[in-house]
């Protein structure tokens, strides 16, 4: 018979819930540029539509963290060899930050650095990751751009939106404190290309393809929108997943209905007017009526649902 797990003291379990009460439902407002390399453009656009509730457990936001903590320490050791590192912008207090697509687009960087010894006259993009061994192994075998194009990605996008043309990644091994630097050459050509990946998932109105229709593929098993994608599970119901919602300039959404623009709390609550992306119901639409605002659905289980307006 197999032995049940212990459960954690009270102590690591209030330490792990304050985690996650902090963290809310860890919604972004913009699509990451640290994602934009993921190879499924669906669960990109599901991302950024906010279609799946998926707040993450204690244990790893507190991993975040302990990759966020990294970073001051990576900056400290760049100081300590002499380059000039600029972490955060002196205007806003903060990381440096990119944007594209009308605000809908970009990221943070973790630093710029100038001094770097392998090219001490160039500034570089700093991007400080933690890995455990396995991976650490692959990044080191292989190069970050093959063993994590996502980061590769993210580079790319950071060096075109800054003008820059070298980054610098610096990665350490969680197990042994093994450290690993890199620099990358700025690719004009695959900048373009991701830049041009993420207005077309934002201006998207309907959800791309899948990237299997397996729902054992591999990359589906892993990811949090498996549910949703592949299950017929509900979508999360708010602003970005009706059909009445247009990405509008300065990273805003507008209303079809009432023409606002709305906030992020607002997009978050949605409203009376809400109504489904219909590739988001698992169901035959089999009736619609715009003056009611409702549509009608035949569900896989040949029951009838009815999204919006007055109950059938």
């Amino acid at each position: 018979m197999a032995h049940l797990p212990k459960p954690n003291p009270p102590t690591v379990e209030a330490i792990l819930a304050a985690y996650e009460a902090d963290a809310g439902d860890g919604l972004r407002p913009h699509l990451g540029a640290s994602i934009i390399g993921r190879e499924c453009e669906r669960s990109l656009w599901l991302d950024f539509r906010w279609t799946t509730s998926a707040p993450f457990a204690g244990r790893m936001l507190r991993l975040f963290e302990t990759g966020q903590l990294e970073e001051a320490r990576f900056v400290r050791n760049l100081r300590r060899i002499g380059a000039t590192v600029l972490d955060v912008d002196p205007q806003t207090g903060r990381q440096w930050r990119v944007e594209a697509c009308h605000g809908h687009f970009g990221g943070s960087l973790d630093a710029m650095a100038l001094g770097i010894p392998e090219a001490p006259k160039t500034w570089h993009v700093c991007e400080f990751k933690t890995h455990n061994a396995s991976s650490f192994a692959e990044l080191r075998k292989h190069g970050v751009q093959k063993a994590k194009p996502q980061h590769h990605a993210q580079m790319q996008v950071y060096m075109h939106l800054s003008g820059m043309t070298r980054a610098l990644y610096l990665a350490v091994n969680k197990d042994n404190d093994d450290l690993h630097a890199e620099r990358i050459h700025a690719d004009e050509a695959e900048a373009l290309r991701l830049l041009a990946k993420a207005e077309r998932i934002i201006r998207a109105e309907r959800p791309p393809t899948r990237i299997s229709t397996d729902p054992t593929w591999y990359q589906c098993r892993m990811c949090h929108h498996h549910p949703l994608c592949h299950e017929g599970a509900q979508a999360r119901r708010s602003c970005r997943t009706c059909l009445h919602v247009t990405p509008v300039e300065g990273g805003l959404w507008q209303c079809g209905i009432d023409g606002r623009r709305m906030s992020f709390k607002e997009q978050q609550a949605g409203c009376f007017g809400h109504l489904f992306v219909p590739d988001l119901v698992a169901g035959e639409q089999i009736d619609a009526d715009p003056a009611g605002a409702w549509v009608a659905y035949r569900l896989p289980d040949g029951t009838i649902w009815q999204d919006g307006g007055a109950p059938c």
